[in-house]
């Protein structure tokens, strides 16, 4: 039976609707019953049960593990683990080495993790760098947090360690890991801005939850603008344990120093190189390993015997805390070192899968709540993101320890597995594979066998409450510059804020419970009233400041490995191209050397030079400091060349080395540059490089920056 339509109206100026109109409206009321408006609504599962606390996973006692029938925890997080396909929710944008880990010693006494008992033995491991908050195709330099994930392929299985490149994070809890991140993402209604948090959700967040005050302090500092993947600190953040074979457990939080030093880039650099070049670290990294500078780093950690626990006016289960090295010193256990570029970027960065729960016997977890969800979390987002639970037996995953078990099936299964039982205990296959008992030679793993006799309860340890203490310890601890750099990228990020509400709240009730003056000079930045006082009373602490915070005291004392341009046209002085060269060369440092284009330069007496690259092609922002050699007519050229007085001026702002040689001189003359300790020239190559060489150790001229700000970007 067929059903007669209505013909539709004719339309008319006065306002019915055309048929395509009609159709339209149809479709976006039949959608208002699919849309939602949380106001005035109370916070419910997906399942409709309303939320008695969404601060705290349910836990055995204030500071005891958390439950895994938590099902409000596990739904939200559940949830939150599948939100993207296929790429990462967070860590998208990242790069990886291959390399390898050797111990210094015997740490047995430590540990009884057999790769950190045999210095003679090389453990192979394959490392991740990321940004955290920017999709795959967002810039390496902008102002986020660095992923750093080490996967150990040793004897005994895989151990994850995985960290970041700030020893803190922005919450104490895994239960609020999905707000926090729905916050920093980019904003839900235009997906704007990619990899970065200067707008009103994140800033939103954090200035409702003061928990996050100490990890956006270290993200607003230059630590979340590192110069390099190689120059960038390690930490495993949470609190761990390390067993050794009688069964003694001590607290450990794990460290790695590169040995290139650590260090960053300047704001304005760091703009610029991501639209210059979006790839300005992965890049790095990938030719340092081609060039044979393979990257160092020292694994560390910080020991806290299980009796001392409870002696600190922090509490060491907290994430959002770290242990000051002043405190607590750290024990070097190894070196690891990158030396293999990946064969394929998918295959091997993409499909690598870390767990911080992949660990193996002589390591175990505390019981700090971020840490337990995460546990949880990790394994969860892989089945996700790699189409099931066999993402193990790609090959970048496979433990070089021999794999046997009852787990058969689901997608993506390569293993054939033979035999026919697929359970244990069997008898039909001679019982294989069996049990492992803790106790033999290379025994299986055994939890540490803590004693909990607790309530189960939602609820924050008293000892988490403090909040603001160790954000004023790190302001305190910065140079001066490094304060300076600290409050602009504040006014910078909320300066971006649309809600004055937000940037006043931030201000009054965050910043000012760390220091007065970062939130008044923040304020008179932003335009707002500022505070006379903070909103709690400031918590007398054992410790005012930690030296070991500050990235001034953390430089390498030698220049290996950095990149020195060379700015020359035709008629430049050979011979003190060859000078300079040679002298890097001998301090392991490289030189490119720039023409005005990609053609070769002649030099004063006729001989051809072939250039690396055009100024334009690879400019100042790429390289560490800049040297022009003599020779009166490259030298005019050059003068006469906007590119190249624009290289040097973009070189002084950003506070490098730069040496003039001869008649380069008159360059800082013609350009008005005020010479000081990374300004230097001279007309004998030999007197200039030690102080030059000088000038690149200290990484910037910091005294420079005041004047260097009054040059236009």
């Amino acid at each position: 039976m067929s059903i007669k339509k209505p013909a539709p109206e004719k339309s008319a100026m006065a306002g019915t609707d055309t048929p395509d109109r009609a159709n339209t409206n149809a479709k976006l009321e039949s959608l208002e019953a699919f849309r939602s408006d949380a106001t005035g609504q109370a916070l419910r599962t997906n399942q409709g049960v309303k939320i008695a606390d969404n601060q705290n996973t349910l836990k055995a006692g204030p500071r005891g593990p958390s439950l895994l029938e938590d099902f409000i925890m596990r739904e939200k997080i559940t949830h939150f683990d599948h939100e993207r396909i296929p790429e990462r929710i967070v860590h998208a944008r990242g790069t990886g080495a291959h390399g390898f880990f050797q111990a210094y010693e015997n740490h047995s006494a430590l540990t009884k993790a057999g790769f950190l008992q045999d210095p003679g033995k090389k453990t192979p491991v394959f490392v991740r760098f990321s940004t955290v908050q920017g999709p795959r195709g967002s810039g390496d330099t902008v102002r986020d947090v660095r992923g750093f994930a080490v996967k150990f392929f040793t004897d005994e299985g895989n151990f994850d360690l995985v960290g970041n490149n700030m020893p803190v994070f922005f919450i104490q809890d895994a239960i609020k890991f999905p707000d926090f991140v729905h916050a920093v993402k980019p904003e839900p209604h235009n997906e704007i801005p990619t990899g970065g948090s200067a707008h009103d959700t994140f800033w939103d967040f954090v200035s409702l939850v003061p928990e996050s005050a100490h990890m956006v302090i270290w993200a607003m500092s230059d630590r979340a603008i590192p110069k390099s993947l190689r120059s960038m600190q390690g930490f495993g953040v949470h609190t761990f344990r390390l067993i050794n074979a009688e069964g003694k457990s001590r607290f450990v939080k794990f460290h790695w120093r590169p040995s290139a030093g650590t260090c960053s880039l300047v704001w304005d650099e760091a703009q610029k190189l991501a639209g210059k070049d979006t790839d300005f670290h992965r890049r790095d990294l990938w030719e340092a390993i081609e060039m044979g500078d393979y990257p160092e780093w020292e694994l560390g950690v910080q020991i806290v015997e299980e009796e001392n626990e409870h002696d600190f006016d922090f509490d060491i289960l907290d994430p959002t805390k770290i242990i000051p090295e002043e405190i607590v010193p750290i024990t070097p256990l190894g070196k690891m070192t990158l030396n293999r570029n990946p064969d394929n970027f998918f295959a091997e960065v993409e499909q690598v899968a870390f767990c911080p729960g992949h660990i193996v016997p002589g390591i175990d977890f505390s019981n700090d709540p971020l840490l337990q969800g995460r546990l949880f979390s990790y394994t969860d987002t892989q089945i996700s993101r790699l189409g099931g639970p066999n993402f193990h037996e790609l090959p970048i995953n496979r433990p070089v320890a021999p794999v046997h078990n009852g787990q058969r099936d689901a997608q993506h299964r390569t293993t054939i597995d033979k035999g026919r039982a697929s359970y244990e205990p069997n008898s039909i296959d001679g019982g294989w594979p069996k049990e492992t008992p803790p106790a033999a030679q290379d025994g299986g793993f055994e939890s540490y066998p803590e004693r909990i006799d607790a309530a189960k309860i939602r609820q924050r340890s008293e000892s988490f409450s403090d909040h603001f203490s160790q954000a004023r310890l790190f302001f305190n601890s910065m140079s001066d510059h490094e304060k300076e750099h600290i409050i602009a990228a504040y006014s910078f990020e909320l300066g971006k804020v649309e809600r004055e509400f937000i940037r006043a709240r931030q201000v009054n009730e965050i910043l000012a419970n760390i220091d007065l003056t970062l939130a008044k000079r923040v304020a008179e930045n932003l335009g707002l009233p500022a505070p006379t006082q903070g909103t709690i009373e400031v918590r007398k602490t054992s410790l005012e400041r930690s030296p070991a915070l500050s990235q001034a005291n953390l430089l390498p004392g030698d220049i290996k490995t950095r990149k020195v341009a060379i700015l020359a046209a035709n008629g430049v002085d050979g011979a003190a191209i060859d000078a300079m060269k040679k002298a890097l060369e001998a301090e392991g440092a490289h030189a490119k050397l720039l023409g005005p284009t990609s053609a070769p330069v002649k030099t004063a007496d006729g001989k051809a030079l072939p250039v690396d690259a055009s100024m334009e092609g690879l400019p100042s922002v790429a390289f560490d400091a800049v040297f022009v050699p003599g020779g009166a007519a490259s030298i005019k050229a050059l003068s006469g060349d906007g590119v190249a007085l624009h290289y040097l001026l973009e070189a002084y702002k950003h506070l490098k080395a730069i040496a003039l040689h001869g008649e380069a001189k008159q360059l800082q003359d013609l350009l008005k540059l005020d010479a000081d300790a990374g300004l230097l020239a001279g007309a004998d190559v030999g007197a200039l490089t030690k102080p030059f060489f000088d000038a690149i150790g200290q990484h910037r001229a910091w005294a420079r920056e005041p004047k260097a700000k009054a040059i236009p970007a």
